[in-house]
């Protein structure tokens, strides 16, 4: 049992060295889950003595006014041997055995934190004292609740104090040991106050009742150590501290342990409770009951612990990896955020991801549909054809065949093709620049980065523009070429008729009429529907080849040796996180490393039983 109340120390101390203080925050708090004896009470309700008696020694800060200005918890630990000594966590491996030391160092620990203005603070100093008079035992020693400020101190550090006391033990994991003096009528407990509010039926709080010595001839505290004047679940507890006259004069706590038991077991009043009551029976009270609540606690802070480390691991994943500070190291994240964009790309485009087949569409009925409508019967109408032979003819008629005149009518309709093929270079380039919207999109790292983002961007439109510009020129060189140089074969294969070859019997004159130019225009006409085939299956190739495949192989090339000479101000420009982001992470990182040390704490004790 003595392995719970051990657990819940380390626990404590990690949420303190990690930040966890239970405050209200948008991170999850192990602080809030872990079961905790708070104490409170009034100004000059002996709580300070209390705690003393049940450590047995004078280690506490005294004076007047508010004297606890930040939690202290305080952690005892049983040990074998005659040794005593203290130790603060913001103090590691400094063992101190003057108690009077340890008093001044929660004095001035206190100050470093709030300094000297009598502010107060939330955050807690955890100390540890090691001792074989001592019980297993964790107390958390709280403000005392004063209904005046003093000088030096805000108006408002009377309601943060009752804030501060509140928010610890209205938590459902939090014991409520409420100190009252005996000497004052128990409706005006500052302790019992406060605990009832959030604790109305009593089952967290423990009463403890000081000064009983001190009260009135004639009177006693009976009605409430039985529990008639104010009933609580726990048992009420009575306890007889030392005075001021015996604290002026040293008197050790030895002593004042014997005198206590003495004084509850000789006072008529008191001597049927004496078996429970003094700081020693408070203690092993406390300590026993501690460590039940523990040992009932802890299935479901396993499972809490599970449950809050798989969120935050998630959410740190969403965040990204914290950034480099070192030039290689921020050149080297912002390369490999690049690769991951240029990997996604390439999903899109080999169909892993979706997008890619709407180049095919382009293909496949764009472009042969844009070929089709070109109007080559306006080229080869009847007067057309007539015009383009006799100027081609010149002063002088063909003899045999008007070889340029078929070259003229050939080249009139296939530089129609120009503007199809220029339209399915200026589609396919629109389909991966939206591919690149898409990609970034799909790039989580990027949305970390927003500077890099766009950089990212514009370097990838501006090599789709460079290879867009060079697909043009080579698949308007195809159609060029075709214009250039026709398929000889073609016309060979035709039919060397009277009516193909002219007669040369016949007028000029007769060379020129309809029936002749229309067969010129029906040859034309099939010889360009032929260009038009063979255009539509190597265009695509020539696209592909410059654009497709060269976004797959380069599309970042010319950002990689840019990026490569700048400096270390320009990478850092790149990544230019959020800062709000950059905190979230690292707290995030902060609870994930005490999540997961309390997880191993767990399972340690687990597996020791």
């Amino acid at each position: 049992m003595e392995n719970l109340i051990s657990l819940v120390n380390k626990l404590q101390r990690a949420c303190t060295a990690l930040g966890d203080h239970g405050e209200e925050s948008a991170l999850p708090t192990l602080w809030d889950s872990l079961p905790a004896i708070a104490v409170v009470g009034g100004q000059s309700s002996g709580k300070s003595s209390v705690l003393e008696s049940v450590v047995g020694k004078d280690f506490l800060p005294r004076g007047s006014g508010i004297v606890t200005r930040r939690p202290l918890v305080l952690q005892l630990h049983r040990i074998d041997g005659d040794r005593e000594y203290a130790e603060f966590m913001h103090l590691p491996r400094k063992r101190f055995t003057d108690f009077a030391l340890v008093r001044k160092e929660i004095a001035d620990e206190t100050d470093r934190e709030t300094g000297r203005s009598k502010q107060i603070s939330s955050v807690p100093i955890h100390l540890s004292i090691y001792s074989p008079y001592v019980v297993n035992l964790t107390l958390i020693d709280l403000p005392g609740l004063t209904k005046v400020a003093v000088e030096g101190q805000p108006d408002s550090i009377v309601q943060d104090i009752e804030n501060m006391v509140r928010s610890f033990i209205e938590k459902p994991n939090c014991i409520i040991l409420a100190v009252s003096p005996a000497n004052q009528d128990l409706a005006t407990s500052d302790a019992i106050k406060i605990s009832r509010e959030v604790d109305p039926k009593g089952e967290r709080t423990f009463g403890v009742l000081t000064k009983i010595d001190l009260m009135d001839k004639g009177t006693d505290a009976v009605d409430i150590l039985e529990g008639r004047s104010y009933r609580l679940q726990q048992p009420w507890v009575g306890v007889v501290n030392r005075s001021q006259q015996d604290i002026n004069k040293n008197v050790d706590m030895i002593a004042a342990r014997r005198r206590e038991r003495e004084y509850f077991s000789t006072t008529p009043e008191y001597k049927h409770l004496s078996h429970r009551m003094g700081s020693e029976h408070l203690a092993k009270m406390l300590s026993k009951h501690l460590e039940s609540v523990i040992k009932s606690r802890i299935p479901g802070l396993q499972s809490l612990i599970t449950k809050t480390i798989a969120e935050l691991e998630t959410e740190l994943n969403r965040l990204g990896k914290p950034i480099a500070t070192d030039a290689g190291g921020k050149l080297y994240t912002i390369m490999e955020i690049c690769r991951m964009f240029d990997g996604i790309y390439k999903e899109h485009l080999d169909g892993v991801r979706p997008g890619g087949e709407k180049i095919y569409h382009v293909f496949d009925n764009q472009f042969p549909v844009a070929i089709k409508r070109l109007q080559f019967d306006k080229q080869l109408a009847m007067e057309n054809v007539r015009k383009l032979i006799t100027e081609a003819d010149g002063y002088q008629p063909h003899l045999i065949a008007p070889e340029q005149g078929y070259r003229r009518l050939i080249e009139s309709c296939l530089v129609s093709i120009r503007g199809p093929a220029e339209a399915a270079v200026d589609a396919v380039h629109a389909i991966l620049k939206e591919l690149v919207h898409k990609a970034i999109n799909e790039t989580h790292e990027l949305k970390q980065f927003p500077t890099l983002r766009v950089e990212v961007g514009n370097a990838a439109f501006e090599s789709l523009d460079r290879m867009r510009d060079e697909s043009k020129k080579n698949t308007l060189k195809l159609v060029d070429m075709e214009c250039s140089y026709l398929t000889v074969d073609f016309f060979r294969k035709l039919p060397q008729d009277v009516e193909k070859g002219g007669n040369p019997s016949h007028s000029i004159f007769d060379r020129y009429n309809d029936s002749y130019l229309r067969r010129i225009g029906t040859t034309v006409l099939a010889y360009v529907n032929m260009v038009c085939s063979t255009l539509r299956n190597s265009i695509p190739k020539s696209i592909v080849y410059c654009q497709v495949r060269e976004a797959k192989r380069s599309l970042l090339d010319h950002f990689f040796t840019e990026l490569g000479a700048r400096e270390i101000k320009q990478l850092s420009k790149l990544l230019d996180e959020d800062p709000a982001v950059m905190e979230r992470r690292t707290n995030l990182a902060k609870r994930l490393e005490l999540y997961r040390s309390a997880q191993a704490e767990i399972d340690a004790v687990a597996w020791s039983k």
